[in-house]
């Protein structure tokens, strides 16, 4: 802080002093540093995601994103922004799980094989009988696919919950029909 007494001189050699302007240039170099290793890492995993939702937008969908990393939550925006579809997009920083799917009918999921399981329950329980599903990377566990294109971590599987829906609704009746069968003891 500088002393109001000070000549305009000593205020200025103090806050142009090379100390200062060393921990200036450090601090610019750790952020830039710290964000173009966000930006690598995450990339590869964000940039596919984030292509789809942006060339939905541009088709005329309104895209909304849920993401727990404010970091990507705000690099979303930056770059619907940046491509000009900012008004047809949202982004949310969000626990997807806490997320209803109910006013959805075109959900597109980049998710890791780990969570699929749990997905495919919150989906088919929550989804209209309308609605179309699409995974990217990672197929559902017990789904069929209605439609598989590409190839390699660029295959997305697309479902509809009307065939998803049914195969439940059926195996439910299956299994009731030889719960009813079945001799109890």
């Amino acid at each position: 802080m500088c002393d109001p007494g000070q000549s305009e001189e000593a205020r200025g050699s103090a806050q142009g002093s090379p100390v200062m302007k060393r921990l200036g240039v450090i601090a610019t170099c750790a952020v830039g540093g710290s964000l173009f290793a966000l930006y690598a890492v995450a990339a590869p995993f964000v940039a596919p995601a984030l292509r789809k939702v942006i060339a939905a937008a541009k088709q005329g969908f309104h895209s909304v994103g849920f993401e727990l990393n404010p970091w990507l939550v705000w690099y979303s925006r930056y770059r619907a922004w940046r491509e000009g579809v900012h008004r047809h997009t949202s982004f949310h920083i969000s626990n997807l799980w806490k997320v209803s799917f109910a006013q959805y009918s075109n959900v597109v999921i980049f998710g890791v094989p780990q969570m699929m399981e749990q997905l495919e329950a919150k989906l088919q329980s929550e989804l209209q009988t309308s609605a179309k599903v699409v995974a990217c990377r990672f197929p559902f566990p017990t789904w069929t696919p209605d439609h598989v294109a590409g190839e390699g971590i660029d295959t997305v599987w697309v479902y509809d919950a009307k065939t998803f829906k049914s195969q439940v609704t059926t195996a439910k009746l299956l299994k009731n029909s030889e719960d009813s069968t079945t001799p109890h003891q």
